[in-house]
């Protein structure tokens, strides 16, 4: 018996790892020493120290992600090309939390069997991430193991690594009362929440203004890294929050490092039309009989979907598992808050004052 027979295919992963280094050279930067093929990737930190940078004490900031059972979206619709966008964002607007310019990032792929073109596309989609978050695809681990993971799925994960300067570190620190909380759009459902997604809408055929729901599903998460490291130039960014899973009332909170509230005024953003389908599938999850297997509706009976005005129940699932339209939020002070807002819309970031901080117990309220 050989390595073949025993069910992994060395031949198909040389085959992937020859496109992931074009992949990762298109990343990569003068810091990056080598390719994709090296034992380990090599990063210099040279130009970080040097004093014309103003770089007088670094710290690395790390952070690792996976996509989740959002993939489990991309591999029912046979698109595989986003869901790396996804791996990245999570990863790097994450470090982006604590002030941190994104430097490089490692990808770990695991399979039952390899398909190279599969696999190619889903690095193909880490890659195209890295170039928008600024950072170099560094290196990475592709698995094949057989009769661990079923054939034709797949498990994307990864982690990047940012610097800061010690002096510029974002911990929370800064923030004080009466503070603006500015919300910047996200692009979607991003990718959390999708467990429950998944039991909402079962059909992902199901037509969405056009499209099929499935394929508005896999819009790829925001990467806020280039704006937000530009606006810090300009203004003093107190404190920030990649919302995620937990959705608002779990992530909102984490910016602060004292005893604040973030009071947020319902209806200073549009929900975007997406959420109030999955709300409208969610509500009828919460009423269904023992007869009633079924959580489809009519498109019209889910476009007439308002969240603001469902139940508390549906509104707390909503607002503590989902990004609601908004992926990331700054705290700045009250007199930056137009400039902010300003700025990020002019970078093709929307973005809206969508509340304040108050003195309170650390956590999100509605107002």
């Amino acid at each position: 018996m050989n390595y073949r027979e025993a069910g992994v295919n060395i031949e198909e992963s040389y085959r992937a790892v020859s496109t992931y280094r074009e992949l990762a050279k298109a990343t990569a930067n003068t810091s990056v020493l080598n390719g994709i093929g090296s034992f380990a990737g090599m990063f210099s930190l040279k130009e970080l120290v040097n004093a014309g940078k103003g770089m007088r004490d670094p710290v690395l900031v790390s952070g690792a992600d996976g996509v989740g059972t959002k993939l489990d979206i991309a591999f029912r619709m046979k698109k595989y090309e986003t869901v790396g966008i996804d791996c990245v964002a999570m990863c790097v607007n994450d470090i982006l939390c604590h002030g941190a310019n994104p430097l490089f990032f490692l990808d770990y792929l695991a399979c039952g069997r390899l398909n190279a073109n599969v696999a190619v596309e889903l690095v193909k989609g880490v890659a195209t991430g890295c170039r928008e978050a600024g950072c170099a695809l560094l290196g990475g681990e592709t698995a094949e193991m057989p009769g661990f993971y079923d054939e034709g799925k797949y498990d994307l994960a990864g982690f990047g690594v940012g610097v800061v300067d010690r002096k510029n570190i974002v911990d929370g620190g800064g923030i004080r009362e009466g503070d603006a909380l500015i919300g910047i759009a996200s692009s979607g459902a991003h990718s959390n929440g999708f467990s429950l997604i998944r039991k909402a809408l079962p059909d992902l055929d199901e037509d969405f203004g056009g499209m099929k729901i499935g394929r508005a599903l896999l819009e790829p998460t925001r990467i806020y890294a280039k704006p937000i490291l530009r606006l810090m130039e300009r203004i003093d960014i107190r404190g920030m929050a990649h919302i995620t899973g937990g959705g608002f009332y779990e992530n909102i909170p984490r910016m602060f490092n004292t005893d604040y509230d973030a009071v947020i005024s319902t209806g200073s953003w549009t929900i975007p039309a997406l959420f109030n389908r999955i709300a409208y599938g969610v509500s009828r999850g919460f009423r269904r009989d023992e007869t009633d297997d079924s959580l489809k509706g009519g498109e019209a009976e889910a476009a007439g979907m308002d969240i603001l005005n469902a139940d508390m129940e549906v509104r707390r699932v909503m607002f503590g598992t989902f990004n609601m339209g908004i992926g990331f939020v700054l705290a700045t002070a009250q007199e930056d808050a137009a400039q902010a807002k300003a700025f990020l819309e002019k970078s093709g970031f929307p973005a809206w004052e969508i509340g304040r901080v108050e003195k309170g117990a650390r956590q999100a309220r509605f107002i």
